[in-house]
């Protein structure tokens, strides 16, 4: 079963004031549904992706504060949101198997369809973690998350002989990172080259507006020191931050062209997930659109 989606990441907001978030919550949703309406591509997301927050390096350009669980800000927007199902990111390395399958079928049952199971946070070595390990979730699960993912880094070393082993696993799509180059193209065709594994792939494109030139948490969240791919991409979100919207436009459209162009025929289904890491806007959803024009799950 495959998700053939186009989705839209939203993170839940903080738990604060008298109203918990619930307020900016509605606020999001209503956001979702009018930038949609105004970049002329209402209806066509089918699913959000709700990330699972969790603490991480001290040096986070904006402060990690505690925010709304997965599942409460799930259940204000999916009333306002008709048509539209979830998906999400579970850290698994901090529950136990009983802990985490209460958890997964709770998901489930609440209408996600997609559950990708991630670890540790940067600070901590692969394998850290009192709980399930991602690529054990894959296989415990199988039978309880229809959709089992694993997120993708393609830039990444090693990542060949990782993403290989988590489909091993059970892993049925994964997500990449946020794409700010063709690396997956390259990847992508050594995969399917080298293995028979053909799960889904979530190609994730966000949109860079000009605060991220002051800010940084874009540059922050793909950092890898030391990997000279990576800092190609960095670059490549300066640039973005620092150029007018027609150009940005222009920048990102040509990315998407390559990418899809690249892996559209290499026999992996493929879904679009779309990212607007500083919050939801018109012109972020005019660049999605245009994307959209070019190639999309829904009219390929």
């Amino acid at each position: 079963m495959t998700l053939n989606t186009i989705a839209l990441e939203l993170v839940p907001p903080n738990r604060e004031g008298q109203d918990g978030g619930r307020e900016r919550a509605l606020e999001d949703a209503g956001k979702l549904l009018r930038c949609s309406a105004e970049a002329g591509i209402e209806g066509r997301i089918r699913h959000v992706m709700i990330p699972g927050m969790i603490e991480e390096d001290d040096d986070r350009p904006i402060e990690m504060k505690p925010k709304m669980d997965v599942l409460d800000f799930w259940s204000i927007i999916k009333p306002e949101l008709p048509g539209v199902n979830g998906l999400c990111t579970q850290v698994t390395a901090f529950m136990d198997k009983a802990t985490l399958r209460q958890r997964l079928a709770a998901l489930v049952a609440a209408g996600f369809d997609g559950i990708a199971f991630v670890g540790v946070p940067r600070t901590m070595n692969d394998g850290e973690g009192s709980g399930v390990a991602p690529a054990d979730a894959l296989s415990l699960f199988d039978g309880l998350v229809p959709n089992r993912g694993a997120i993708l880094i393609p830039t990444r070393d090693g990542e060949q002989g990782r993403f290989r082993f988590k489909c091993d696993s059970g892993a049925t799509y994964g997500m990449t990172q946020l794409l700010y180059s063709d690396a997956i193209v390259d990847f992508l065709a050594e995969f399917a080259r080298t293995t028979d594994h053909r799960p889904e792939i979530l190609l994730s494109f966000g949109f860079v507006p000009k605060v991220e030139a002051r800010v940084g948490l874009i540059n922050w969240l793909i950092q890898d020191p030391g990997n000279a791919a990576v800092a190609d991409e960095q670059e490549f979100v300066k640039r973005l931050a620092n150029v007018e919207p027609t150009e940005k436009r222009k920048l990102m459209l040509d990315l998407y062209k390559r990418v899809i162009d690249g892996v559209v025929d290499l026999g992996f289904p493929l879904s679009i997930h779309l990212e607007a890491t500083y919050g939801l806007s018109t012109p972020g959803f005019e660049t999605f659109a245009e994307m959209l024009d070019y190639w999309s799950p829904d009219q390929p």
